[in-house]
């Protein structure tokens, strides 16, 4: 343990936003430069605890008090190797992660939080900065081919893992550009494209091949991979929006949230976008509460729309934890990102009833609230009378999450679904013996660290019906390496 009374001695700080008139005129990075005394101060915070709870809660079994403790003694080259132990792309998740590991925090019981995040961030650039982060091929090669379909964090970790354990990978992907979601789903506000750029370099000059414009089932043949590779990787995604099928929901300026984003994506990369979805001067209604409902939010302040608003079925959420939700689970209270900060309006508990235009498009949004009520044990939303009305609404974007991966995929593989969509299978396997799936193609939508914990430990699952046996690590070694 570094400083014993750290926890006591500093307070919680983070670095500070750029001022949100002059950030939304770009779409850079929103951070400011931190000192780095600071980072060594935050990570002073750690308390050492006897059970690191931190370290359960996050989905790749993070050894972080470790971690922190190497930061505290500005021991870099030390806390690079313990977080690349478990983490292939930290400088990733140390941007967007939304930290169940600093909710499950011991010192968060009655002080704010470790800053975890923002530590691991501090760690990935000046592992980059320092030059430890090396090309380092493997020695040997199996001489076994995998093929990994998708880009994205899931697949990824997959092929990096795979790579590292001497198989030949090659990873597909639809787009124009590597990383799926990491590339057009998140914006760069949040996350800039350079630093994506950055780590598949890298994996190419470690032995990763990249294939883009590749959509299995259209322009590469299922039965090719089935031929050619000893195993195949399932990471697509869970890449089917969820409709809203109210009344006018054809009218155009009805977009899913994933359309807008993705075009925002290209355009800042410097292509040229046809028919662009633009929210410039108009009237935006942002229907869904969660993290890609913020991003649009983002969006349409840098696209200088005329008025944001966001609606959330669900009740306003408390500020503070309550009895569903105590320490150390994640906490189901009020979040209020860097995009809610930059201006609009949100609502909570308004249900969309109907889509109302004319022959040019969307006009309005009729809206009304509601409370929900407990019926026979079950919670159910009835309509507050005298509440409907209609808001102006040029561009409605639709941000009410993913069902399940595409079907002709899994189809063209004859690869079995559960009743949602997903792959099915037994744990990572799917039910065609040498193909896999990792990600929110067999979990369901989920966060970004849940698919890199995916794909890594997929990545062992496939090493081991190549090899008969593997050495890869995973998630749970590290919880026995703390325990022991």
């Amino acid at each position: 343990m570094g400083q014993k009374d750290g926890f006591l001695q500093y307070d919680r700080e983070l670095p500070e936003s750029r001022p949100p008139k002059k950030r939304i005129e770009d779409f850079k990075e929103i951070y400011q430069p931190f000192p780095e005394v600071k980072t060594k101060n935050q990570a002073a915070r750690c308390m050492d605890c006897g059970v690191p709870f931190c370290h359960s809660g996050c989905p790749l079994g993070n050894i972080i008090p470790e971690f922190n403790d190497a930061v505290y003694r500005e021991n870099w080259e030390e806390a690079t190797e313990i977080l690349a132990s478990t983490n292939n792309f930290p400088e990733f998740t140390g941007r967007i992660c939304p930290a169940p590991c600093e909710a499950s925090c011991v010192l968060g019981i009655n002080k704010p939080a470790v800053a975890i995040e923002h530590i691991e961030k501090t760690i990935a650039e000046k592992a980059f900065e320092l030059g430890y982060v090396k090309v380092t091929p493997p020695e040997k090669r199996t001489e076994k081919r995998v093929a990994v379909i998708g880009s994205g964090p899931a697949g990824l970790a997959a092929a990096d893992q795979l790579n590292k354990a001497g198989h030949w990978v090659t990873v597909y992907e639809r787009d124009d550009r590597v990383g799926g979601l990491l590339r057009y789903g998140i914006p760069d506000f949040k996350l800039e494209k350079w630093v994506v750029e950055r780590r598949i370099t890298l994996m190419e000059e470690e032995g990763v091949r990249f294939k883009t414009n590749a959509e299995v089932g259209k322009n590469i043949n299922p039965q090719m991979l089935k031929d050619d590779f000893d195993a195949i990787v399932i990471c697509t995604g869970s890449t089917v929006p969820r409709n809203l099928p109210i009344p006018g929901s054809d009218l155009k300026g009805i977009h899913f949230a994933m359309e807008f984003l993705k075009q925002q994506n290209k355009e800042v990369s410097g292509d040229e976008v046809a028919d662009k979805i633009s929210a410039k001067g108009k009237n935006v209604v942002v229907i869904g509460g969660g993290d890609t409902g913020s991003d649009c939010i983002g969006t349409s302040h840098r696209q200088h729309a005329a008025s944001v608003l966001q609606l959330e079925l669900m009740p306003q959420p408390p500020e503070n934890r309550g009895a569903l939700d105590p320490w150390p689970l994640w906490p189901m209270t009020l979040r209020t990102s860097s995009s809610h900060e930059e201006g609009g309006e949100r609502r909570w508990g308004v249900l969309t009833k109907e889509f109302i235009g004319d022959e040019k498009g969307l006009t309005h949004i009729k809206l009304v609230d509601i409370e929900w009520v407990n019926q026979g044990g079950r919670q159910s939303m009835q309509e507050i009378q005298g509440t409907e009305r209609e808001v102006p609404c040029e561009l409605a974007l639709l941000a009410i999450g993913f069902v399940h991966p595409e079907g002709n995929l899994l189809e063209s593989f004859g690869i079995e679904k559960t009743k949602a969509g997903t792959v099915a299978g037994n744990g990572y396997q799917t039910s065609v013996n040498n193909i896999f799936a990792a990600g929110d193609a067999r979990r369901g939508q989920s966060l970004v660290v849940w698919a890199i914990s995916e794909g890594r430990e997929a990545a062992r699952e496939v090493d081991k019906f190549l090899m008969g046996s593997t050495e890869l690590p995973s998630k749970n070694d590290s919880f026995f390496s703390v325990a022991g």
